[in-house]
C-alpha cells in the first residue's frame, strides 16, 4: 500500500486547522493549526499556528510552537515560536527566532 500524499499549492490560502493522517506538502497560506504524520513545506508557504508532525521538513515561513520527532529546518526557512522536538538539524541561512526544547 503506498503512502497517501496531500499537496496544497501557492495559489490555496487556508483559514483553519488541517488534519492529514499521511504525507502533506505545502506550499500555501494556512492560518491555522497543522497536524499531519508527515509534513514538507516548501519556500512560498505561510504558516501562522501551531504545527504537529512526527516528522517535518520546513522551507518556508512559520510562526507558531512546533512539536514532533525530528525537525529539518532548510535554508529558505523563516521559523518563529518553540521548538519540541527528539532531532532538529538546521541549514546555513534559515532566519529563526526559537526557543528549541528536546524531549
Amino acid at each position: 500500500m503506498s503512502e497517501k500524499t496531500t499537496t496544497l499549492l501557492s495559489d490555496v490560502t487556508i483559514k483553519g486547522d488541517i488534519i492529514e493522517k499521511e504525507k502533506l506538502v505545502l506550499d500555501s497560506k494556512v492560518d491555522g493549526d497543522v497536524t499531519a504524520d508527515r509534513l514538507h513545506t516548501h519556500s512560498g508557504s505561510n504558516i501562522n499556528g501551531n504545527i504537529s508532525s512526527s516528522n517535518i521538513i520546513l522551507g518556508g515561513s512559520s510562526k507558531g510552537n512546533i512539536n514532533a520527532d525530528v525537525v529539518q529546518i532548510k535554508s529558505t526557512a523563516q521559523v518563529e515560536g518553540v521548538l519540541n522536538q527528539k532531532n532538529l538539524s538546521i541549514e546555513e541561512g534559515a532566519k529563526l527566532k526559537i526557543k528549541a526544547e528536546t524531549f
